[in-house]
């Protein structure tokens, strides 16, 4: 199946993100397309679930393609990402040689593809990955709103 719009793209990582909520992990999806616009990988944020701190949706997904192709250099790709990747995952999307990231809602407290840095496009690394925001912003953030309103 291809996946050729960002929102069909944004589709798949927010399926992971109610996935995520219903096992009361932080709402968060990632997916991984090929040059051809087919799914690659989707997960969900599972820090809770596995105990590990670097159990972020993004980085589940750049393993598992990675794994599968073979290569850590995952060029050509596209990430589509509920929630903006903090520094963690934005290095790793850069380390990838990820050529598209997309996400849906800004990151105001470790946002690191723009709102507080921009990793992704910043000319003194090797690689440069092309942003766009605000795909499906509203289905994301009322996930995630939901999800920290039932924490209190």
């Amino acid at each position: 199946m291809k996946y050729v719009s960002d929102t069909d793209k944004m589709k798949v990582a927010l399926e992971q993100a109610k996935l995520a909520y219903d096992k009361d992990e932080i709402p968060v999806g990632a997916a991984l397309f090929n040059e051809k616009d087919e799914l690659i990988a989707a997960n969900h944020n599972r820090r809770e679930i596995d105990q590990d701190p670097t159990a972020h949706a993004e980085l589940l997904v750049l393993k598992a393609a990675s794994k599968e192709y073979k290569t850590w250099r995952l060029e050509g790709t596209t990430i589509a990402v509920t929630l903006e990747p903090d520094p963690m995952c934005a290095g790793a999307i850069v380390n990838a040689r990820v050529k598209r990231l997309i996400y849906s809602t800004p990151n105001e407290k470790s946002g690191s593809a723009f709102t507080l840095y921009n990793i992704p496009q910043d000319k003194r690394l090797n690689h440069y990955t092309d942003i766009t925001d605000g795909v499906l912003r509203e289905e994301s953030e009322e996930l995630l709103t939901s999800f920290f309103e039932n924490k209190r």
